[in-house]
């Protein structure tokens, strides 16, 4: 009998297995491979300004006392630092201004004055000596050559201190234009006048018209002009430097607070760092003030008993010089010239000499009123006596003239004795003295004026500095006791 084969394993012998596998750990399944094509960029992170970065060293610094010493200290040495630049800014230019009054335009005016009164001189002279015909006096003659040389000379001056391409340097250039026509003129007409032609007083005529029309008018617009420039410069010179007195009682204040936190925080009355801050900043502040009071002072001074005085002055001689000259041509027309108002006829030199005589008579009344003192109101009140008597002889000149006395009447306006042009004379002198008066006066207070600042820049630019480093020097000595 046929039996299938046991397949067991014999006792005692193991049947052979397969090896155990070991545990293994759950992996996660690989990424998909990305896409071909270029990376797209990690945008980097905003990056902090240093305006941020120093406001937050300033705010953690504010929440130390050291750092809030550090903190005062800064602003107090800015603030004095401030005060020591704005306060020499300000008189640089104030005191820039006051030399320009002293030195500049107001002697620029006097020239442009000097210019107007020589030509207008020169005109009367040069009528003088025609009316003397071949009798003219070697004095009358110098007076003229005297009176275009200044007037040249004068010229010169002002076009070397005139700005090129200004209204003044255009003007100075037209009278130099003209001068040399208006000399030749009177050449001309002094040369027919002598050989007993007519025609010499046609053009004594013209020289003065080229005179009253084109060159006075000129030298009027020239004076104007660089009076204009005077009364520019004390406007820049004469207001108060409010921003620099503003900041000092500013820098004064926060001084007075930090040594106040100062005390109530140490208990210790004095810090002499800021003690020296605060008396370099007071000292700036008062000489500040004081100077620049005493300059205003001064210079409204020069103006007021100068500079006014002086313009009423010139202005009255101009006028003076004016009738002299209208008076003379009076003569040479001889009614040649007349103008007509309203109904009335008049010889046009004799009007016009009435109306520069009373230019001139309320020219002197004004000079009486702004005179200060006797010496200044003396000769005017001289002008006025010569003036009165000026107008007498004049109207009985004019009666013997309209009478057909011309020879009693020639004598009576240039004659040796008893003539208006004593009177004349004595005008232009007691005026020229009068000039000179209150030109003293007005350098001794426009120098005075401009004195009271000197130094005064340099001297709060140096306090400033050392006001700044006192500041600094007193905080750091507190800081010293935090280490």
């Amino acid at each position: 009998m046929t039996h299938t084969p046991n397949s067991a394993a014999p006792p005692g012998t193991a049947a052979p297995g397969l090896p155990a596998v070991p545990a293994q750990r759950a992996t996660a399944p690989a990424p998909a491979p990305a896409p071909s094509g270029p990376a797209s960029p990690t945008p980097p992170a905003a990056r902090r300004t240093a305006f941020a970065e120093g406001a937050d060293r300033l705010r953690r610094a504010a929440t130390t006392e050291p750092g809030r010493l550090r903190i005062i200290g800064a602003v107090l040495a800015a603030l004095v630092l401030a005060f020591g630049a704005v306060t020499a800014w300000q008189m640089t230019d104030r005191a820039a201004a006051a030399d320009d009054v002293l030195t500049s335009s107001q002697p620029l005016t006097s020239d442009a004055a000097d210019i107007y009164r020589s030509l207008a001189d020169a005109n009367t002279a040069a009528s003088s000596g025609f009316l003397a015909g071949g009798q003219e006096t070697a004095a009358s003659r110098d007076r003229y050559e005297n009176d275009i040389r200044t007037a040249a000379a004068k010229l010169v001056n002002a076009a070397a201190n005139s700005e090129p391409g200004s209204s003044s340097a255009e003007t100075i250039t037209e009278l130099n234009r003209l001068l040399p026509e208006y000399k030749g003129l009177v050449e001309r007409a002094r040369t027919y006048n002598r050989q007993g032609f007519p025609v010499g007083g046609a053009y004594l005529r013209y020289a003065n018209e080229k005179m009253q029309q084109e060159m006075l008018p000129a030298a009027e617009k020239l004076y104007t002009t660089e009076n204009r420039r005077l009364r520019s410069d004390y406007a820049d010179a004469t207001p108060y430097p409010w921003a620099a007195m503003a900041l000092g009682l500013a820098v004064l204040a926060v001084l007075a607070w930090a040594q106040r936190r100062t005390y109530l925080r140490t208990h210790r009355v004095l810090n002499h760092g800021l003690v020296a801050a605060t008396a370099a900043a007071a000292v700036v502040l008062l000489w500040l003030t004081a100077g620049h009071t005493l300059s205003r002072s001064n210079l409204n001074d020069s103006y007021d008993h100068g500079v006014r005085s002086l313009d009423v002055l010139h202005d009255a001689r101009i006028a003076s010089l004016k009738a002299r000259g209208n008076e003379n041509l009076t003569l040479v027309a001889r009614g040649a010239e007349t103008t007509k108002v309203g109904e009335e006829t008049y010889d046009a030199y004799d009007y016009d000499f009435g109306r520069d005589m009373d230019v001139l008579a309320k020219g002197l009344a004004r000079a009486e009123r702004l005179a200060d003192d006797d010496s200044g109101a003396e000769p005017v009140t001289s002008a006025v006596s010569n003036m009165t008597e000026w107008k007498k002889r004049h109207a009985a000149a004019r009666e013997q003239d309209e009478n057909g006395n011309y020879q009693q009447a020639l004598d009576m306006v240039i004659g040796p004795k008893g003539a208006t042009g004593e009177c004349f004379d004595s005008v232009d002198k007691n005026l020229a003295t009068a000039l000179a008066h209150e030109e003293t006066e007005f350098r001794q207070a426009a120098g005075d004026g401009r004195d009271a600042l000197t130094g005064l820049p340099l001297g709060a630019a140096g306090l400033a500095v050392l006001g700044a480093a006192g500041a600094v020097l007193g905080i750091g000595r507190r800081l010293s006791e935090y280490r």
